[in-house]
């Protein structure tokens, strides 16, 4: 039966076609050269690993001798890339150079009249049904017999190369504004280093003009009031209410609404609702590495949400400042040594154990220059981070509505 998408561009109207890709295109799997022979390493072929089959460079490389002396096949730029085995298995390339292949990556050179980047993108979108129909509980490997039987839907070929340079440009999008993302987050991680004191110094490295004072100590609980949050039991929860802030309201850093947030009846809440500049914090956690987690709730309307029991809630003055001290490395050690989990225990940050903590801090004066300056660059990280979230979400709906 001939199918069409959901979506298309304008002026196409032909039915597509089904096809084997064992019938539409040519593939062949790699080797790997013998580890324990040195001569087979450190040439100038690039030796393609599947972790690596959307890079440019590579950690391997190989000799001609490698080369010959192994079942290592070369590949060309631009062609499709596909992970068989392990972690990576379905994950999806385009060679970014020319180089060698393993046995763990299929390499796929489309036939004429058949597009490699139409094909890479249905690959993509088919990547779990792929793996659910295959790899059952996500054990064991794909084969180039596996994927030489996929069954793919195809247009003419002009339809295939606009939808493949769509996907192109939707591509190259995303990965503008990841490396953005990527770029300020090293740049946000390089100035907390510069603009706090390290150990053993009583003054940053960079400072704003006209500062010139040394940093005093403070205890966190001086300069800071932490709050618990409120225990609930299953009977106050209800459609709508309170809102009770949990863990999953922080994403990367910043505060957020979640699809999934909880309500409870408002007589079930003995608390101080949180205020616009608290710092949300995660105090308890069945995943140890999100214990400690923080993030300023920038919007919330007064009374409408309080903090769940596994949450702390800072309030203090310098808000900005203290928020960005949280992410120096005085915290991170402090994270570290107090917030105890593993060997399947929830991780637990104490309280008392966070007021206690002794830290160094400017005037306020200082401290608002340096909050203001933080507060700008967690701007500019949402911002990159929700367009390439959004972007994301774009490409995963056309993929469906592109594609039979």
């Amino acid at each position: 039966m001939n199918k069409t998408p959901a979506v298309r561009f304008i002026g196409f109207a032909e039915d597509w076609e089904q096809r084997k890709l064992g019938e539409v295109s040519e593939s062949y799997s790699g080797g790997t050269p013998s580890v324990g022979v040195k001569e087979y390493y450190g040439g100038q072929i690039p030796f393609i690993r599947s972790a690596e089959i959307n890079s440019e460079i590579t950690e391997l490389s190989l000799t001609e001798g490698g080369l010959k002396n192994s079942s290592a096949r070369l590949v060309d730029v631009g062609d499709i890339l596909y992970a068989l085995y392990g972690a990576t298995s379905g994950e999806v390339g385009r060679a970014r150079l020319k180089g060698a292949i393993n046995q763990a990556i299929l390499a796929i050179k489309p036939h004429a009249g058949y597009d490699s980047e139409y094909l890479a993108q249905w690959l993509r979108k088919s990547k779990h049904s792929i793996i659910e129909t295959y790899l059952q509980g996500g054990q064991g490997n794909l084969s180039g017999t596996i994927v030489k039987e996929l069954s793919v839907d195809f247009p003419l070929l002009k339809e295939q190369q606009t939808i493949g340079n769509f996907f192109s440009q939707l591509d190259h999008l995303i990965t503008f504004h990841q490396r953005k993302y990527e770029k300020l987050k090293n740049i946000k991680k390089s100035m907390l280093e510069k603009m706090f004191p390290k150990n053993g110094s009583n003054v940053p490295e960079i400072r704003f003009k006209r500062f010139t004072d040394a940093w005093e100590q403070r205890k966190f609980g001086d300069i800071v009031q932490t709050r618990r949050g409120l225990t609930y039991k299953p009977t106050d929860i209800e459609e709508s209410g309170i809102r009770v802030l949990r863990s999953s309201n922080i994403d990367e850093d910043t505060f957020v609404y979640g699809v999934d947030d909880v309500f409870v009846n408002p007589y079930a809440v003995n608390i101080e609702p949180v205020r616009k500049n608290d710092i949300l914090i995660t105090s308890a956690n069945g995943s140890s590495r999100l214990v400690g987690k923080h993030a300023l709730i920038k919007k919330i309307s007064d009374g409408s949400a309080v903090h769940g029991g596994f949450m702390l809630l800072g309030r203090t003055k310098n808000y900005d400042f203290v928020n960005a001290s949280m992410s120096s490395s005085w915290y991170t050690k402090f994270i570290n040594v107090f917030a105890a989990g593993g060997n399947g225990a929830i991780g637990n940050l104490n309280k008392n154990d966070l007021d206690e903590q002794v830290i160094l801090i400017p005037d306020d004066a200082e401290q608002i220059k340096i909050g203001e300056y933080f507060a700008a660059l967690d701007n500019l990280i949402t911002l990159h981070h929700r367009k390439l979230k959004k972007l994301e979400q774009i490409k995963q709906a056309m993929l469906h509505k592109m594609f039979v």
